[in-house]
């Protein structure tokens, strides 16, 4: 070897040297594209957990639970969550499948709850809730109303088949997830839903 290539594999060396000691501050300076953005909507119990949630419903008992949101979009987003209940037979909202097909109950919103989120920020909304419903038979439950949060909802003309497979009442308390598109001036659902499927047992 002469002289030029030992000149070619010292430097060589220095720099890959160089490279592997400053990868670590280097790392701290770039900022890497982030990939997938998204917003995350979810429940939790009582206590803050994700346990312990309210299921055999009795007729004027409060139950509370905590719903919470975090925006990873990139941008502050102005988010609407619509507060709706439905039995067995109606209308569910969708949020699997392609996103043509992802579309929100067509049932009317009880409650609507509006949030503004910073981007990497979260929003939690503690909620107490009540329902009064009787029996028409000993298979329907008819619902009159739905307390959340102090306000009276108007339950009337829904009412739950007792369904002998579960061997319940099942009536689902659901949340779903809107956000304002900047562009068309409008809400528009963003594919989340969350909700409670519960029993009620008079």
């Amino acid at each position: 070897m002469n002289v030029r290539e030992y000149a070619i594999l010292f430097w060589t060396v220095v720099g890959i040297i160089t490279l592997l000691v400053a990868s670590p501050a280097l790392s701290r300076l770039l900022v890497y594209p982030q990939t997938e953005f998204f917003t995350e909507m979810w429940l939790l119990g009582p206590h803050h957990m994700a346990e312990n949630y309210p299921f055999n419903i009795t007729r004027g008992q409060t139950y509370s639970i905590y719903l919470d949101l975090a925006n990873h979009l990139g941008y502050s987003a102005y988010y609407v969550v619509e507060v709706k209940f439905r039995n067995s037979t109606q209308s569910a909202p969708s949020s699997f499948g392609p996103v043509s097909n992802q579309t929100p109950s067509s049932l009317p919103s009880l409650y609507n709850v509006s949030a503004f989120v910073a981007d990497e920020g979260s929003w939690e909304l503690p909620l107490s809730f009540s329902f009064d419903f009787f029996n028409t038979t000993l298979l329907t439950v008819q619902m009159r109303g739905l307390t959340l949060n102090g306000a009276g909802l108007n339950l009337t003309g829904c009412s739950i088949a007792y369904s002998p497979q579960g061997v319940m009442y099942a009536g689902n308390l659901f949340f779903e997830l809107w956000i304002y598109n900047r562009t068309t001036s409008v809400f528009e659902y963003n594919d989340r839903w969350v909700g409670l499927v519960l029993n009620m047992t008079v």
